[in-house]
């Protein structure tokens, strides 16, 4: 099959260009799109359980756990025990990480707007039901079905 006309491939190096393009941004703030993306994540006002950030993000424990040790230590989150659960802890942004916060949803902002200046609605309502059209194949496990054989 020729990778140009592969879905998969398509999907793959266009969120590689995304991601490659947000890390150039986000480290002109000495950041990474993983960062931005976490500092997208958490509750502006109220925090949000570090138990929760994983499946809301799609990530590894090991990774986000990385990840929060070093904002920490760049001072842009705070870890405080959840009143409502003294078993978790919730992870909240500091003034620093609002900032970075608002940085981060300002580039989100500009890529959206500047990709649908090129685009028709037409073609973006396309693109959406097309992503969600494959998310729910991968949901429904309809990609890979089980072939279920029956005894000749």
């Amino acid at each position: 099959m020729d990778k140009t006309f592969s879905i998969d491939h398509q999907l793959r190096a266009t969120w590689q260009a995304v991601a490659k393009l947000y890390n150039e941004q986000a480290a002109k703030h000495d950041s990474t799109m993983a960062t931005a993306f976490v500092l997208l994540t958490i509750d502006y006002e109220n925090g949000t359980p570090s138990t929760a950030l994983g499946p809301l993000m799609g990530m590894e424990p090991t990774s986000l756990s990385r990840i929060l040790k070093t904002m920490e230590d760049k001072g842009a989150v705070s870890r405080e025990r959840n009143p409502d659960d003294g078993r978790s802890v919730l992870i909240k942004l500091t003034e620093y990480g609002k900032e970075m916060r608002k940085i981060s949803k300002d580039s989100v902002i500009q890529f959206n707007e500047v990709v649908r200046e090129q685009l028709t609605e037409k073609e973006i309502d396309t693109f959406f039901k097309v992503t969600s059209t494959i998310n729910k194949l991968i949901a429904d496990k309809q990609i890979y079905k089980e072939i279920n054989k029956k005894a000749v």
